[in-house]
């Protein structure tokens, strides 16, 4: 699987990787350091809503490729909630389709660090496919 996404250049310079996967998505880590850190010793809320996008992103494009489709894809709206502060230790995010039609999607994601079940924040996608 890792082989088949290709993260932007953004998701690249946060340092995201694939680090295995579950239910068949990717599961996505960036380690903390000086890239991510806004106040000192958290997570940039942005890199937090980059580490969000891009298991989005990841996850819709796993299960295109899985159905034998590969349309570009184009975001309609992208809402963040966030929960809790980031800490200076690796996060994870996971994206799960909910809603994967013709021309359109829908995929939820979260990202936590230390206890999945304390999410730091989560993201709802809506994204046209082209």
């Amino acid at each position: 699987m890792a082989e088949t996404i290709l993260f932007p250049a953004y998701a690249r310079s946060l340092g995201i990787t694939i680090v295995g996967e579950e239910a068949g998505m990717p599961l996505l880590s960036v380690d903390f350091g000086p890239n991510v850190e806004g106040r000192p010793a958290h997570f940039h809320g942005g890199a937090t809503a980059g580490l969000l996008e891009t298991a989005g992103y990841a996850a819709l494009h796993t299960a295109l490729l899985a159905a034998g489709r590969d349309p570009q894809l184009k975001p309609i709206n992208i809402t963040v909630q966030y929960l809790a502060a980031g800490k200076s230790q690796a996060s994870f995010a996971l994206g799960r389709i909910t809603r994967l039609g013709r021309r359109n999607a829908n995929v939820s994601v979260e990202a936590w660090q230390d206890d999945r079940t304390r999410p730091i924040a989560t993201a709802v996608m809506n994204i046209l496919m082209v």
